[in-house]
């Protein structure tokens, strides 16, 4: 019984799948290569081109602007893809990735995987400049601002606020006692020397432009460095050395936003308030040296107070107050991020934090003070 073989022509062929875009591939040749990742990420990453040379010249780069969507697993792949790498010395350029993969794959990939430098470079680089750090921390905490204006940050209103109830509230009363001692010394100095004119009647002018455009403004800051900026390197610097600041990393938070942030914020906002306290209890004290010890007429030393106010005097104090307070919070924060991991590390950034707030009022008062002379505000 014989059996007839289908016809070749009774079942078409099957039609060719079409082909769809991979959710991850490779491209370039040579020594540059990219890994492109696409869609919703939901599949294994392709092997290592086997062109791909595994020397210290080659570089991988990456391009992750199609991704719509990817889970946690994505690191771990990309980890166990890139490691024999990164032992080899490749070059990987990991600025393509999302940001939330890129710290931790930086800190997790074997440290091969930065570029290698002739011996020569290495025996000649030392530590980095402090002016190189601080130019990179004040670009970071401008980057953090950027994102917090467009709404896309991880700082937490609650840590705002907490920041701002630990530097204003409890700021005030020690703002409040250097501040009349101040203004006291202002007003008794001022008028012995006005009293040798019989010019009493300009105790008021002298203690309201005094205490108000400067005085209170500077002591606001000075206190502010010892109290607030000294507390925020040693607590940043606290957390560098316990490597709290490590595990916000790994965690892809960005440490700028999640801990500078607040802090920067609060000060800008209870700095001008405590010049302003500041400034009320200096013109108080003045008033009563005026009127208790000079006889100088109440109604009149408030009259002449109302007319020094009338100017731009209350604005530049509460501005220099501001400025004064910012930089208090990136002094602090920036010897605190960038300090060492032993107690003594934090110590010294403390000392530092303290120091350098201080030497940039100096040189921010001396710069303000000329632009306002110049503008004739």
């Amino acid at each position: 019984m014989s059996h007839a073989l289908p016809s070749p022509l009774s079942h078409p062929p099957p039609a060719p799948a079409r082909a769809v875009d991979a959710p991850a591939r490779w491209e370039g040749s040579g020594r540059e290569w990219r890994l492109v990742l696409a869609g919703e990420w939901d599949a294994p990453l392709p092997e290592v081109p086997a062109a791909l040379p595994a020397e210290p010249d080659t570089r991988v780069s990456f391009d992750s602007s199609g991704l719509a969507h990817w889970q946690p697993p994505l690191a771990g792949a990309l980890w166990q893809l890139l490691a024999p790498l990164a032992r080899a010395g490749v070059q990987l350029d990991l600025d393509g990735l999302p940001r939330g993969l890129q710290p931790q794959l930086a800190l997790s990939l074997p440290s091969a995987s930065a570029p290698r430098k002739p011996a020569a470079a290495e025996a000649g680089d030392g530590p980095e400049p402090e002016w190189r750090k601080t130019l990179s921390f004040v670009g970071e905490t401008l980057a953090a601002v950027g994102r917090l204006l467009r709404g896309r940050t991880a700082m937490r209103r609650s840590d705002w606020l907490w920041q701002i109830e630990q530097t204003g509230p409890r700021s005030l009363p020690i703002v409040l006692l250097v501040s009349s001692l101040v203004g006291l010394i202002v007003a008794y100095m001022g008028a012995e020397q006005l009293q040798r004119f019989g010019a009493q009647s300009f105790i008021a002018n002298l203690v309201t432009i005094g205490v108000v455009r400067e005085i209170a403004a500077l002591v606001v800051g000075i206190v502010l460095a010892g109290r607030v900026g000294a507390a925020f390197a040693a607590q940043l610097g606290s957390m560098r050395a316990g490597e709290e600041i490590d595990a916000l990393t790994t965690l892809g938070v960005d440490p700028v936003e999640h801990l500078v942030l607040p802090r920067m914020l609060a000060l800008l906002v209870t700095g001008p308030l405590l010049t302003l306290c500041a400034g009320v209890a200096g013109l108080a004290v003045g008033c009563g040296v005026a009127v208790g010890l000079y006889d100088v007429p109440v109604a009149a030393y408030v009259a002449t107070t109302r007319e020094a106010l009338a100017g731009w005097d209350l604005f530049v104090g509460l501005l220099k107050g501001s400025v004064y307070a910012v930089l208090v919070a990136l002094a602090g924060c920036r010897q605190g991020l960038n300090a060492g991991r032993s107690a003594q590390a934090v110590g010294e950034a403390t000392t530092a934090a303290v120091v350098q707030a201080i030497v940039w009022m100096v040189v921010a008062a001396s710069v303000l003070t000329v632009v306002f002379q110049r503008l004739g505000v």
